[in-house]
């Protein structure tokens, strides 16, 4: 074929004038690799998905009946109680709430009377709401077209509740000695309030927790204290330890619980003067520095196939153990 007298020409090899540039943005790569967990592909995804899943069913109560703790996004940071059930034991035990919510044309139970019922006579707000808005007030879990809404729960402050209590013991206007009960490491609600329930029983005078890493007075709390927690101040301390030690210097003396104790409970001595008793975690029982403040350590004797207590039956008893020997004496 004629090629009209024209020679091809090739082109050369290397950059040319005016290509300067054009694969930077391709040097640039795609930043940092993703974490495991983020990675959609990836098995530490999933595994993460279904740890999140598992802890919202333990959490802030089962989501299906129970307490639940509303999420991100804009969606209300308060507590509510959901399910049917679990409405009505919370409004029989006297639970602080707000409103309850009530879906529109309910189907009416048993459950459902009750509530309507123990609600208006404690002048407790009615809302008819639709299902989205519950849908969203307790992040999808299973309401059954109740939820009742549950104000913050006002904290004291640690110092102030043991000065106040230290004070008043001293001029007369209360007869026992100031008897608190501190918590180090508990996180489960329940226990709190199995505690704050012996704690009122035996005429205690407060309950301490910290500001970090514990349990808060939660509506499964509140249940579970059998309305106790309208009586007994829960305050907090944004320290333990160094309130632990204020509560030294005023002259209250700090027990401590454990199995491996100084003195047994029943020899106990210090039970008619200003005390407070510190709990651990039934796991890992008081923590270093915690044990360092404490006054003494006590043991409560127990059966030896048994290796411990319960955090909440332990305080049970050693208060028992205080206000028996402050009644003899």
């Amino acid at each position: 074929m004629a090629n009209n007298g024209r020679r091809s020409v090739k082109a050369k090899k290397g950059p040319t004038v005016g290509t300067g540039g054009h694969g930077r943005k391709a040097l640039e790569g795609k930043g940092p690799t993703p974490k495991a967990e983020d990675r959609v592909y990836h098995k530490a995804h999933k595994a993460k998905q279904l740890a999140e899943r598992s802890a919202a069913k333990r959490g802030t109560g089962a989501r299906s009946a129970g307490a639940a703790k509303s999420g991100p996004k804009g969606r209300a940071t308060e507590e509510v109680v959901t399910g049917r059930n679990s409405v009505v034991e919370a409004l029989r035990a006297g639970i602080p709430a707000k409103a309850l919510h009530v879906a529109i044309r309910i189907e009416m139970d048993d459950r459902v009377k009750e509530s309507l019922k123990l609600a208006a006579e404690r002048g407790i707000p009615l809302l008819e709401t639709g299902k989205p808005e519950l849908d969203r007030m307790t992040d999808d879990a299973v309401h059954q077209g109740l939820v009742l809404q549950i104000p913050p729960y006002e904290y004291l402050d640690a110092y102030e509740l043991a000065e106040e209590t230290v004070d008043k013991w001293k001029k007369g206007h209360i007869s026992n000695a100031p008897l608190f009960v501190a918590l180090d490491g508990i996180t489960d609600p329940r226990n709190l309030g199995a505690i704050i329930r012996s704690v009122s029983a035996f005429s205690g005078h407060g309950v301490i927790v910290p500001e970090r890493r514990s349990v808060g007075v939660t509506a499964s709390a509140w249940k579970t204290s059998a309305g106790a927690a309208v009586r007994v101040p829960v305050a907090r301390a944004s320290n333990l330890n160094n309130a632990l030690k204020q509560f030294k210097n005023m002259g209250i003396y700090v027990l401590g619980l454990d199995g491996d104790g100084d003195v047994s409970l029943p020899d106990l001595t210090l039970a008619t003067e200003p005390v407070c008793i510190v709990v651990g975690s039934e796991g890992k029982g008081l923590s270093r520095l915690v044990r360092e403040n404490c006054d003494q350590i006590v043991s409560i004797p127990i059966d030896s196939a048994m290796e411990s207590l319960n955090a909440s039956m332990a305080v049970g008893i050693s208060l028992y153990e205080v206000s028996r020997q402050r009644s003899a004496g």
